[in-house]
């Protein structure tokens, strides 16, 4: 898997980040503390659950050799369609917590890593340098969180629902290219 691909998976996971993010630096009374811990939690946990999905697709990837570009098609799917539907659900039940709170920042932070554990499984069955896709998926998640958080303190416009529906159809597109090239299409 090219660096490039990586790059973009990074970018569809941390849409969830973003999105996050957004919502909590419009509420305005974030410190810079505040916005760099609660981005380094994302980060953190961004970059873990890929590497533990990693290990559980890699060892399971010898028995399902000849299905694995299905799966890993199947669950950066099923995960992008989760993104897109659940990207209409209410807007501001992020609103209603303070990511200041421990146990808040650690539940979002478990709760936006899903993907990225799901993500990890298919990556266990195509070739891909683990260290070097979890590094990526973290740096990208650090700025696309502190992106929104800033974004979100300046009011500026971006939806939290346009954030999510964008990464969920990267990463359905790059299950579809994965599906392609193992049928030599691309």
């Amino acid at each position: 898997m090219s660096f490039l691909e990586l790059f973009f998976i990074a970018i569809g996971l941390s849409m969830d980040c973003f999105a996050v993010s957004l919502s909590f630096g419009s509420q305005k009374n974030l410190t810079r503390k505040d916005i760099l811990r609660f981005s380094f939690f994302f980060a953190l946990f961004q970059a873990l659950m890929p590497v533990i999905g990693w290990l559980v697709g890699s060892s399971v990837n010898y028995y399902l050799s000849r299905v694995d570009h299905w799966i890993a098609f199947g669950i950066l799917s099923l995960i992008g369609l989760k993104m897109i539907f659940e990207s209409f659900k209410g807007e501001d039940e992020k609103r209603t917590v303070d990511i200041r709170e421990w146990k808040v920042l650690l539940t979002l932070s478990l709760a936006t890593s899903i993907d990225a554990l799901m993500t990890g499984v298919s990556l266990g069955f195509v070739k891909v340098n683990i260290l070097l896709a979890a590094v990526t998926i973290a740096l990208v998640t650090f700025l696309n969180s502190l992106a929104g958080a800033f974004v979100g303190e300046r009011s500026i416009h971006i939806s939290p629902r346009l954030a999510e529906v964008l990464g969920g159809l990267v990463l359905i597109g790059i299950g579809v290219k994965i599906v392609l090239e193992h049928l030599s299409i691309i």
